[in-house]
């Protein structure tokens, strides 16, 4: 080589130096393109064959290197369906060759990019910013499984999600160990417990199937009282109705014309020659005891100790007892009116709640909590549970914490429609609260709620899911009821979640997975073939696409260019300045070349 081997090689060291001009200013003008990867230039020599001794520097040729490896800034974005990429994977894309009917035609060339700027068309499809579409693995909205492999293009329409009927209510509360029902009453035992005595004759809302249970007499006892009697002492048997101080007598007396109501009959004290419901003033609380066990029928006889008396109930009837004489009441050891009240009786238990008996089923019950649930065609329906406690174990040997459950059936029934009905399960309890045995679950077999079915719901408590602790509010407290059913919902809007799928939000407030994006990656990434928009297509050097790898993507995000302004200035003033230096070599060859010609004129 020679002078014009210089020019020649010149020559090439400006087209090399344009080459890379070309793909800085590509580079810069892309700097804020979508996941853009800026392409370097790779500048190669090229040395002719010759000796070892007569080597001689060659001419420059020029590749581009590609940067698909290296990854963008991640910036956040207010579009739900806008994504990016985070790793080395690839959107699997294709994009229509044609259009009929305003609908797209594809032409079956899978493209990938980064470019995740995707927004729902009029048609449903996710389409980004340079018309390339989706694709992805559809997504079973029942199972949440994927429906297949490969993916395909995207495609959501506005289409009803159906409902779903409710199958199953999770439910965990506890049950207060001595519930504050409106008929409560502390200072009487068993007055938290449901009565069935209470319940129209044929309607026991126990389980069904459960046995009449006889009647149990019951007590209730006045508090210690002392006689007038100097010193003082507790009153006895003995102790008079009536008499002056000191005396063994009540310290407060009763007097002509006093009365006493014992289960509604009225009892009047006389000054002397008492007959049939009447007591002499002068006569002793053995003689009163007497005559209030004589109108309530009870076996085992009421009795005064150390002060205190006590009177039973009997099996009859309950007891109420009252005076017209509170002062002298009281000096027997009782305010008010005196109750107590039997256990047991009722008839066989029919599981189920009248509507003339709804009042009183209210009063002896407490609240269980709601739930909206759903029929077969996604009405709602308003399930309500109410508590019963049935027996207790305060209630002295053979007794045991014992609950019942009840859903609503007709909030509207009357007279012997059913109101409520038993889950027909006894819940008992253990004295350290839990249910014993567990019972895990329930099944409110052809419930029907306000004429409308909902099945054969289960109602799930899990393991301790229900318990009976002391609670001073007196009430259940639910910690969690809720449903699996649903209305049928239209679709609203679909949004990226956090592990790769597609969300669609329907307007039945329901969030299903609707599509999983499948990332593909490449053994060969710097070798995919480029397409316009930010697209690749692959090559022999790439390889085929490889599915389930390639990193995690972001939701509501977009990745940025990779392309490094000052970088690609930098590279600007390198460029221009190896141009100039070839010009200068061409310039020199050229003024040598004069110089040999000169010498020949």
């Amino acid at each position: 080589m020679g002078l014009f081997g210089a020019l020649t090689t010149a020559v090439g060291g400006l087209r090399a130096n344009s080459y890379a001009l070309e793909n800085t200013s590509g580079n810069i003008a892309n700097s804020q393109t979508t996941a853009f990867k800026r392409i370097d230039t790779s500048f190669l020599d090229l040395v002719p064959a010759t000796g070892l001794t007569n080597q001689l520097s060659g001419s420059v040729s020029t590749n581009s290197r590609s940067t698909n490896t290296v990854q963008g800034d991640v910036q956040s974005a207010s579009v739900a369906t806008y994504m990016a990429i985070n790793g080395t994977g690839f959107f699997s894309v294709q994009k229509p060759g044609t259009f009929t009917d305003g609908q797209p035609v594809f032409d079956g060339v899978d493209r990938y990019t980064r470019r995740g700027d995707f927004q729902i068309d009029k048609s449903g499809y996710l389409v980004n910013g340079a018309g390339y579409f989706l694709q992805g693995v559809p997504v079973d909205p029942t199972t949440g499984n994927l429906t297949g492999s490969s993916p395909q293009v995207l495609k959501f329409q506005n289409d009803f999600l159906p409902a779903q009927e409710t199958t199953k209510i999770e439910y965990r509360a506890n049950l207060a160990s001595y519930p504050l029902t409106t008929a409560h009453d502390k200072s009487v035992m068993g007055s938290e417990l449901l009565a069935p005595a209470s319940f129209s004759a044929g309607y026991n809302p126990l389980v069904l199937g459960t046995p009449a249970a006889p009647y149990v007499d019951a007590t209730t006892s006045g508090s210690v009282q002392n006689n007038k009697d100097t010193p003082s002492v507790a009153n006895t048997g003995a102790t008079l109705l009536s008499g002056a101080a000191p005396s063994d007598s009540l310290t407060a007396n009763f007097a002509v014309g006093d009365t006493v109501t014992v289960n509604g009959t009225v009892v009047t004290f006389v000054a002397a020659g008492a007959v049939g419901n009447q007591l002499n003033i002068t006569d002793s609380i053995s003689t009163l005891l007497t005559k209030i066990d004589s109108i309530t029928g009870t076996a085992l006889p009421s009795t005064i100790s150390g002060g205190a008396v006590t009177l039973h109930s009997g099996t009859v009837s309950d007891l109420s007892l009252s005076s017209s004489n509170s002062s002298a009441f009281a000096a027997l050891g009782f305010v008010g009116t005196a109750t107590a009240l039997r256990t047991g009786g009722g008839t066989v238990g029919t599981g189920q709640v009248i509507g003339q008996d709804n009042s009183t089923f209210l009063n002896q019950t407490i609240s269980g909590g709601a739930v909206t649930t759903y029929d077969v065609s996604g009405a709602p329906v308003n399930l309500q549970f109410r508590w019963g406690k049935v027996d207790s174990v305060a209630l002295g040997a053979g007794h045991t914490d014992r609950w019942n459950m009840f859903y609503q059936v007709n909030p509207n029934a009357t007279g012997t429609n059913v109101a409520w009905q038993n889950v027909n399960t006894n819940f008992t309890f253990s004295p350290s609260g839990q249910m014993t045995p567990a019972i895990a679950s329930i099944t409110l077999t052809n419930a029907t709620v306000n004429g409308l079915s909902i099945g054969n719901p289960v109602v799930v408590f899990g393991s301790g899911g229900v318990t009976q602790f002391a609670d001073a509010n007196g009430n259940v407290q639910v910690n969690q009821i809720q449903q699996d059913g649903f209305p049928a919902g239209q679709l609203q809007s679909v949004g990226v979640s956090s592990n790769g799928r597609i969300v669609g939000n329907y307007s039945n407030g329901r969030n299903l997975d609707l599509a999983e994006i499948t990332l593909a990656s490449f053994n060969g990434t710097n070798f995919l073939k480029r397409a316009d928009g930010g697209a690749f297509e692959a090559t022999d050097g790439s390889g085929q696409a490889l599915y389930g790898k390639g990193g995690s993507i972001v939701g509501s995000s977009l990745e940025g260019s990779n392309t490094d302004i000052a970088d690609e200035f930098t590279k600007l003033i390198v460029t221009q300045q190896a141009y100039s230096a070839n010009t200068k070599v061409i310039t020199t060859s050229n003024t040598m070349v004069q110089d040999l010609l000169n010498v020949l004129r």
